[in-house]
């Protein structure tokens, strides 16, 4: 589990917040459970929202996150699982009519996302329901804890999330074990990898202590970014 330093500008900055070593044969979604409880009793305190890849995708390790930590565990969705109501797809919510929805937000109190209509309404004004409609509709989290959770998936926040910030994840740590040199070393070792494993998150710690302290001047990938081209061309004035 990595924490993202979100107010490190200069590049996308993770820091090692728990880690596990395990045999080949261990289930990774097995371990998230243990990691928040982990958190909470080193620190008392949890991460509110976990971006996981499909691993982490059972529904049984979910719900105990959204109700016992109020964590949220966002994944993508398997393809051949099935949609529930409101959703049509896996990121565009819908009344029973086709009328698109958004989400309005989380009621704690009752346990409900509400999803409502927006104002420039395409189906509502030809709609055989519209007389009755409230053009809000509640939806419990525990009906899918992929698509609804503690966030769901049709919100602009998870889609964001999962179109821009999971992508980041793989690079970051696969530029930290190329700094490291991990790559060139075989463990076959239980208790040597958890060793190595332990200096390993000791020297990414030790960087992001130093980064924060003294950040760099300019983005690490400034180089890469693309930029106008100049000519060098003189400029005359014409009165």
């Amino acid at each position: 589990m990595r924490l993202w330093l979100h107010h490190y500008q200069v590049g996308v900055l993770l820091a090692p917040l728990v880690s596990w070593v395990a045999p080949a044969n261990v289930s990774e979604g097995g371990l998230l459970l243990p990691s928040l409880r982990h958190c909470h009793q080193q620190w008392d305190w949890c991460p509110s929202l976990i971006v996981a890849d499909m691993g982490y995708l059972a529904a049984e390790a979910k719900r105990p996150c959204r109700e016992r930590w109020h964590v949220a565990v966002l994944t993508k969705l398997r393809s051949d699982m099935k949609l529930v109501p409101p959703y049509v797809a896996w990121n565009q919510a819908a009344c029973p009519q086709g009328e698109p929805l958004s989400w309005l937000g989380y009621d704690g109190r009752a346990d409900e996302h509400w999803f409502g209509v927006s104002p420039e309404t395409e189906l509502c004004a030809r709609c055989w329901e519209a007389g009755s409609c409230p053009r809000q509709l509640a939806y419990p989290p525990a009906q899918h804890e992929t698509l609804l959770g503690l966030l769901p998936l049709a919100s602009q926040t998870a889609q964001r999330i999962l179109q821009q910030v999971r992508l980041w994840i793989e690079p970051t740590q696969s530029f930290e074990k190329n700094q490291l040199g991990l790559g060139d070393l075989f463990l076959n070792g239980l208790r040597f990898t958890w060793i190595m494993s332990l200096l390993a998150d000791a020297a990414v710690l030790l960087r992001v202590r130093a980064l924060l302290g003294r950040p760099p001047p300019h983005r690490l990938l400034a180089a890469l970014i693309p930029t106008q081209l100049s000519f060098g061309l003189a400029v005359e004035e014409v009165a």
